[in-house]
This record gives structure tokens, sequence and C-alpha cells, in this order.
């Protein structure tokens, strides 16, 4: 048992490590362009629209990826269940990787006409099946190589790389926001962090060389034909239970990390910078506390955790909207903080959660298609919605506070319809896997 500790140990040190870059990469690579988007896309791309109907339009292009996701979850996870976790995490990081280059190469609106924001959609799509892929892999990694009692631990790691990638992504847009004058920033300077990101993708590719297969899965003998059709067929409820579950933590980290950049520029008039840095602060302490919310998900269960953040956040999102409103950094950061405490409650734990939810043999299929399934109902649609309610509203967007209101109380019934899925049994005095 001593042996298998040592052993244990470093091995899952260099698999959550590796997770974890992967995961900021790509989510780098995804938060990059839901960055310019709010900021300088709407001018570039949509420059015959109004102010309003070209953030609305750019958002449009943000939320495609969305959708693509979903697909990206059938597609990859059909590898992954076929062939291995492995697969899935370099072709999806190849292909993200490619496709955010790509974005930062595309001339404007004023050099080529509706092909620039036709092009920024086909790039767009791409990110988004790629992205897709890359949580099912990743996530499964950890989790079928992590001991049972701390699988919530080990998995929560490749859910700090999403905190990782904004951070890094909003760093790289909020020092050329501060060097750059706008005319230099819209001109040129917003297409930097897109460029970075193959060499990101390349430093990762190398960080995943060395994994070695999921033990969970070598072990399956009966692999499933066409696992997205068994999915669709015998756990249809489960994957439409687990998106409309997750939908509540997509709204509430892009209605902080999107949404809220265009509000607080266009509608509040507060700098970039500032907007950048209150988000930032916000999500890197959110960062932190993933782990502490899986530790507790080991020890108590998953599904209080989720049920405690569910409720947490419809109690919070019509006090963040006001804090938002008032355009004051210390407030603003406030109402941010709050709300993404309510999503690390809840994501600290999906990463052990929902592959539990399924048997082995479709987990890569069904996790994370139910996953990205919920981005489609919460990221896709939140910056969109919230900036047409914004719209219509005085300077208080408490409209934007009841949609996303609506939003926890969806996810929150949702939850209490899922079953518990903490390891129980003990075999030698040690959980094992159910």
């Amino acid at each position: 048992m001593h042996d298998a500790h040592t052993v244990r140990a470093p091995s899952m040190t260099r698999v959550a490590a590796a997770s974890l870059a992967g995961t900021a990469i790509e989510f780098y690579d995804f938060f990059a362009y839901g960055t310019a988007a709010a900021l300088v896309l709407g001018p570039l791309f949509f420059p015959t629209f109004s102010p309003v109907a070209g953030v609305l339009a750019a958002f449009a292009t943000f939320g495609v990826g969305f959708v693509a996701r979903p697909l990206g979850a059938a597609l990859f996870g059909h590898l992954g269940d076929r062939r291995g976790r492995r697969p899935v995490l370099v072709v999806s990081l190849v292909l993200t990787g490619a496709s955010t280059v790509a974005v930062g190469c595309v001339p404007t609106y004023e050099s080529i006409g509706t092909a620039a924001p036709a092009l920024l959609l086909v790039l767009r799509f791409a990110q988004g099946l790629g992205v897709g892929g890359e949580w099912g892999g990743a996530v499964l990694l950890a989790t079928e190589h992590a001991p049972a009692e701390r699988r919530a631990l080990w998995s929560s790691f490749p859910q700090v790389g999403p905190a990782v990638g904004f951070l890094l992504a909003n760093g790289a847009i909020l020092a050329l926001s501060a060097t750059l004058s706008d005319a230099q920033f819209a001109s040129w300077g917003w297409r930097v962090p897109f460029w970075a990101a193959g060499v990101l993708a390349t430093a990762g590719l190398w960080l995943r060389s060395s994994l070695t297969e999921s033990p969970r899965f070598l072990e399956i003998d009966d692999h499933a034909r066409v696992p997205f059709v068994e999915v669709v067929r015998d756990h249809w409820r489960l994957v439409l239970l687990t998106a409309g579950a997750l939908a509540v933590g997509y709204a509430i980290f892009y209605s902080v990390t999107t949404w809220s950049l265009a509000y607080g520029t266009e509608r509040l008039g507060v700098s970039r910078t500032v907007m950048l840095t209150c988000v930032m602060a916000a999500v890197a302490v959110k960062g932190t506390l993933m782990p502490v919310m899986a530790l507790l998900g080991d020890r108590y269960g998953r599904r209080p955790l989720c049920l405690i953040g569910c409720g947490a956040a419809a109690l919070w999102m019509f006090p963040m909207v006001a804090l938002l409103s008032t355009g004051q950094p210390l407030p603003m950061f406030g109402g941010f903080l709050g709300a993404l405490l309510s999503f690390a409650t809840v994501y600290g734990v999906i990463a052990a959660y929902l592959p539990e939810l399924y048997e082995p043999r479709i987990r890569c299929t069904g996790a994370a298609f139910g996953y990205n399934l919920g981005g489609v109902l919460g990221g896709a649609l939140t910056p969109i919605a919230a900036t047409a309610l914004a719209a219509h509203s005085g300077r208080v967007p408490w409209g934007v506070g009841a949609y996303l209101t609506g939003m926890a109380l969806l996810s929150l019934g949702c939850f209490a319809l899922l079953p518990e899925t903490r390891p129980v049994r003990v075999a030698a005095g040690r959980p094992v896997m159910d």
C-alpha cells in the first residue's frame, strides 16, 4: 500500500499539471475572442451597425463557438470512447490553436467587406469544436487516474485551467491597452494575443507528450460502437438535466467576463483597464478556490455543493448588477467576486460529478456533451440576452439580474433531480469507484 502511494503521487501531479496546462491554453484561445468581441470586434467587423447592434453581432460570432462545442463533444467523445482519452487532447489542442492564430490574421470589414465576419464565424466554429473536445479528454484523464477518495480534488485542476487561460488572455489585452493608443489597439494590438496562441499550443503539446492513457479506459472490454447514439438513446434525460444544471455556471462566468466588459466600457464609460482589472482580480480568487471546493466535494458530496452554489447565485444576481452599475472599482469587484464564488462552488466538483454519472464506455461522450450543451444554454445566449436587456433599462440593468436569477433557479431544479455520486462503498478500508 505504501508503494502504491509512492508511485501514485508524482503520476497524479504530472497528469494534473498537463491537464491544467492544456485547458488553460485552449480556454485562453476561447477567452481572447470573447474579450475582443466585447471591446473591439463590433466596429472593426460590423461597422455599418449601430454601436449596440455591433456589439450584439460580435457576441453572435462569440456564441457560434458555443453552438459548435456540443458537436465537438460528440466528435471527440467518439474518439475518446473508442480510441482513448489521450488522442483527444492532442487533436483538440492543435485545432483550437490553429484556428485562434488564424483569427488574428483575418482582415477587417474595411479591407475585404462581408468576407471578414464570415471568416470570423468559420474560425470561431473551429475554436468551439476544439474546446468542446478538450474538456472531456482533459477531465477524464485526471478523473480516471485519480484515487476515488480524492477524485474531485485531482479533477478540479483542469477546471482551474479556464481561470488561468482567462488571466493570460486578458492580461495580454490589458498590457496592450495600457501601452498602446486606442488607434494602435484597434489597428493591430488586439491581434497579438491571437498570434501568441501558436506558441502556447506548441508548449501544451510538449507537456502532454508524456501522458499515459487512462487506466480506466484500458480496462474497458466492450467499447460502444457509436457512443453518441447510445448516449442520446439511453441517457437523454441525464444529458438534458446536466445541461440545465450547468447553464448557470456559464451564464455567471460570461456575464462577468464578457458582457460586463462591454456594458462597463460602452454604457458606464469605465476604462478598459479598470474593467479588465476588476474582472481579472475576481477570476484569480475564483481560480484559487476551485480545489478548496473540490476537497469539500470529496468530503461532503458533489450534489450538496452544487445546490449551495446555485442557491447562492440566485440570491446574488440582483446585488451583482447593482454593484456593477456604480462604475466604481471596489463595488464592481465585490459584485463579480460574489458571483464567481457561487460559480466555483458548483464547478469545483463538476469535473468529478459528470463523469461519475456515466458508465465508462460512453463517459467521454456523455459527460462532454452534457457539459457543452450547458454552454449553449448559458454561455452562448447570456451576452446577447444581457446586452439586449440592458439596452432597454436604466442605469441599473435589473432585467439582466432577473435573467441570471432565472438561470440559477433552473440549474438548482436540475441538480435537485440528479443523484449523488460520491463513492461510498469501502473495500479494505478505502473507498472504491462505483
